[in-house]
């Protein structure tokens, strides 16, 4: 199939409003993004996203939450900016890097959906989030409420900052399969007390996939005064949302998941009026204000090849469309969930209602422990993915990405419905 340039105004339409701002235009224009010539959705059309990906032929990688690997075009653009970079030296350095670092800042605020100057640049969803926790003005007796499905990096660094400042911990236990929204608002809500003073909510749970319903978590929170933080790691360029409809306080992700950048790429919102009261991982001069969202930024030397492939990142994703990459991801966790969902033995942990999942699922089987079920998939049947083993989760996470096959995706079922039989 002949490819070529493929600029489709539908694939824009998801960003809205947004699309008119000066950085968006400016994406929009670039001409590095090979896609099919195709408007549809077809399997044809998605085998030849597929060839625009250089994947390993010895397993079927389902375990894209971890890091979505990137399409050759933000590959090859990112080899570029590390020999441009190379090339230039401190010139680039000195010159343009604070430049284009707050250009593609302007561009993520416009496709995330916020005010520009409320978002910075971070390396990861960890490092984002991480910074308000250790930053955030405690007291001692101050309380902090999240869930035991929460990120464990995020959780240690609530034990560090209970140690040093004398916070108490309060933590909820997300149910696999909620009844209602009104149930998940209602856990939460119990947990809060006068004392409380930062909710955590994980947008899209990493470990099962399940979608938490953020903005009646967080307009909940609010009502009782507490400021909320939202760990979107699994969320940005997977699921549609704006975050100015959120109304959180705080967001972090990472951009080397499902916008596919390079490792080592996210960001942080911070709602302007918080800007001032945190204190930032490491300090920046005095000369920068501290309402400005660069006084919480300051990270010394940085591989700035990485932060330019950001922009690359967002217009391949543009020109992909944020609609149809969404359907998709649905579409293919429904295609391997719905054939397994009812068989004996077989649990999955993961929601079945679609307002509640997109691409993640979380699959066991009774005789297997998480280890096994994941040894046993890549040994006999050459599927990689990852073993969680939790209290409340066990199983392993199965995550497709946009190059993932459907007759990848029967491998996994049947061999689901094999092992769950005893053979």
């Amino acid at each position: 199939m002949k490819k070529r340039e493929f600029i489709k105004v539908s694939g824009l339409a998801a960003l809205g409003l947004f699309c008119q701002t000066p950085a968006m235009k400016a994406l929009t224009k670039n001409t590095a993004y090979a896609l099919p010539e195709m408007a549809d959705s077809s399997e044809a059309f998605w085998e030849e996203v597929r060839k625009g990906y250089d994947l390993p032929d010895a397993f079927i990688n389902l375990e894209n939450g971890y890091y979505c690997v990137q399409p050759l075009p933000v590959l090859h653009a990112c080899e570029r900016h590390m020999a441009a970079l190379n090339r230039e030296g401190a010139y680039y350095m000195r010159t343009r890097q604070l430049e284009d670092k707050k250009r593609i800042a302007e561009q993520l605020c416009s496709v995330a959906g916020c005010e520009p100057g409320t978002l910075m640049i971070t390396r990861n969803t960890t490092e984002a989030l991480d910074l308000v926790i250790s930053g955030f003005p405690w007291k001692a007796g101050d309380e902090a409420v999240m869930a035991d499905q929460d990120y464990g990096a995020m959780r240690d660094m609530f034990k560090q900052v209970a140690a040093r400042h004398g916070i108490k911990l309060v933590s909820v236990s997300v149910p696999n399969h909620p009844k209602s929204d009104e149930e998940l608002v209602a856990l939460y809500e119990k947990a809060i007390t006068p004392n409380t003073r930062l909710l955590m909510v994980s947008h899209v749970i990493n470990i099962t996939g399940q979608v938490l319903p953020v903005r009646k978590l967080a307009d909940m929170a609010h009502a009782k005064g507490v400021q909320v933080m939202v760990d979107g790691a699994h969320a940005f360029a997977h699921i549609r949302f704006k975050l100015s409809d959120l109304n959180c306080d705080y967001y972090g992700c990472s951009l080397h998941k499902w916008l596919s950048a390079p490792l080592g790429a996210g960001f942080l919102y911070v709602r302007k009026d918080h800007i001032p009261e945190l204190w930032p991982l490491m300090a920046e001069s005095e000369s920068v204000p501290k309402t400005d969202i660069l006084a919480l930024n300051h990270m010394g030397t940085i591989p700035a090849h990485i932060q330019l492939s950001i922009e690359d990142a967002l217009g391949y994703n543009i020109k992909l469309g944020w609609e149809r990459k969404e359907a998709r991801l649905r579409f293919l966790q429904r295609y391997w969930t719905d054939k397994v969902r009812h068989l004996p033995d077989v649990i999955l942990n993961t929601p079945v209602e679609e307002e509640r999942t997109c691409a993640i699922a979380n699959v066991g089987i009774r005789q297997y422990t998480p280890a096994a079920l994941a040894e046993v998939l890549f040994k006999k049947y050459g599927i990689y993915t990852v073993a969680i083993d939790t209290p409340s989760v066990k199983g392993c996470r199965i995550t497709p990405n946009v190059y993932t096959r459907l007759k990848e995706l029967d491998v996994l079922v049947a061999a689901i419905t094999e092992l769950a039989k005893g053979k």
